[in-house]
């Protein structure tokens, strides 16, 4: 009997748990409706100060939101990877598409910060490491953004995917500078150079989209308070697995303790604390 009731608690249990995500989605989803909210997203991810641990830490992000996005059943599509030179990358730009792909992911924009015993270390010493997120609306062909060409600077270089492989042998890969901005855009996931550039275009235009709307709206300083120098003290989330397994928001408070789910993409409590306006404190086992 006693054991009867043991599974009728874990069942109880696990059924409560799923009730509170299912209610948490549901009041996320209430917030999002801003302008931008419905779109597709586009995320940038940069390894910050902390060398070989830094562009690890951005390759598990990588992997985190990738997971996030697979969970919610929404494409990704990597637009542009740059490999570290011993493990994870040094940037990675891709697109999320889905319903209110944006609206979910402007919460994670900011600099995360991991400290851990560093696997790259022979000595086993605790290290921190840090890498920024930027997430922008990838904008539709609804919303005209002017580009003037004699603005640009294209340039064309050879493809390398994940781990260094060759995508192709031709410089088919194209970078794009917009110079009264200073906002460079890159794609190399197609074979076609043609193809690679309406892609950056359209990386630009999103860009572009984003910056003028903030500029219009007077709000320059909280695009400055983004590119915040990716170090100790501007972190808006830390990943800390020594010595104690733990992993907190600091502009919500909210506090994690299975750092495997989360890494795993299990992220929506972090989101959802944010995108609520949550200043209460919460945790999870």
């Amino acid at each position: 009997m006693a054991e009867n009731d043991g599974k009728m608690l874990s069942d109880i249990s696990d059924n409560v748990k799923s009730l509170e995500k299912d209610v948490l989605g549901l009041e996320m989803g209430l917030t999002l409706s801003g302008k931008d909210d419905k779109l597709n997203s586009i995320v940038e991810i940069h390894a910050g100060s902390g060398g070989t641990e830094s562009m690890d830490f951005a390759g598990m992000l990588l992997r985190m939101y990738l997971r996030w996005a697979e969970r919610k059943k929404f494409k990704t599509t990597i637009m542009d990877y740059n490999a570290g030179e011993e493990a994870g990358v040094k940037s990675v730009t891709f697109v999320v598409q889905g319903k209110f792909a944006y609206g979910y992911l402007k919460a994670e924009s900011g600099v995360h910060r991991l400290v851990r015993i560093s696997p790259f270390d022979a000595n086993k010493r605790r290290h921190t490491s840090f890498a920024s997120v930027f997430v922008y609306p990838e904008i539709d062909d609804s919303i005209d953004v002017v580009i003037d060409e004699k603005d640009l600077k294209i340039d064309t270089y050879r493809s390398s995917g994940a781990g260094g492989q060759h995508v192709n042998t031709t410089d088919s890969a194209v970078r794009i500078t917009h110079i009264p901005t200073n906002i460079v855009v890159a794609c190399q996931n197609e074979r076609s150079q043609h193809k690679n550039k309406d892609s950056a275009y359209k990386l630009l235009r999103a860009r572009l989209y984003d910056y003028y709307k903030k500029k219009k709206e007077e709000e320059e300083d909280k695009v400055n308070k983004t590119k915040k120098e990716i170090s100790w003290g501007s972190q808006i989330r830390s990943y800390t697995l020594n010595p104690n397994r733990v992993i907190k928001d600091h502009r919500t408070g909210v506090t994690v303790y299975d750092d495997k789910s989360v890494f795993d993409g299990d992220i929506d409590e972090f989101i959802g604390a944010y995108l609520l306006g949550a200043g209460a404190k919460g945790q999870r086992e």
